[in-house]
C-alpha cells in the first residue's frame, strides 16, 4: 500500500518528508511499547503509536520504517520532527484511536507483522 493510500484512510496530517508519500509499504504495527517493536517487527513496517517521544524515531531507525503514525491527534516535537526529516521518514497524525487506526488499515488490505510465536 502507498502511504499516500493511509493518509488517505486515516485523514492524517503529514507532518514531515511528503516526498515519500509514494513509497510502498508491506505491513504495519501499532504499539506503545518500543521494546514489543524491537522484539517483534520482523519486516520493514509502519509503526502506528500513541508515544511521542524521540525514541519512537530511533527505534523506526533501528527498524528501517518509513513511516510512524502517531494517534488520537498525536504531535511530535520540532525535534523529533528534524531527526524524522534527516532520515526521510514519513510522519502522520490522525484523530483515529490506535484500535481504529489499525483496523482501518488492515481492513483495507496492509497486514500485520507476524504472529508472536509462529
Amino acid at each position: 500500500m502507498k502511504i499516500s493510500k493511509m493518509q488517505e484512510l486515516l485523514d492524517a496530517d503529514v507532518l514531515c518528508c511528503e516526498e515519500n508519500l509514494g513509497k510502498h509499504v508491506y505491513s504495519a504495527f501499532g504499539c506503545d511499547l518500543m521494546s514489543d517493536v524491537l522484539a517483534y517487527v520482523t519486516d520493514q513496517a509502519v509503526l502506528l503509536t500513541g508515544l511521542v517521544n524521540p525514541q519512537v524515531i530511533r527505534t523506526a531507525l533501528m527498524m528501517d520504517m518509513t513511516c510512524i503514525i502517531f494517534v488520537r491527534t498525536k504531535k511530535p516535537n520540532d525535534e523529533m520532527i528534524q531527526l524524522a526529516k534527516e532520515h526521510g521518514i514519513v510522519m502522520m497524525s490522525t484523530a483515529m484511536t490506535l484500535y481504529t487506526a489499525c483496523g482501518t488499515l488492515y481492513s483495507n488490505g496492509l497486514i500485520g507483522t507476524k504472529e508472536v510465536g509462529k
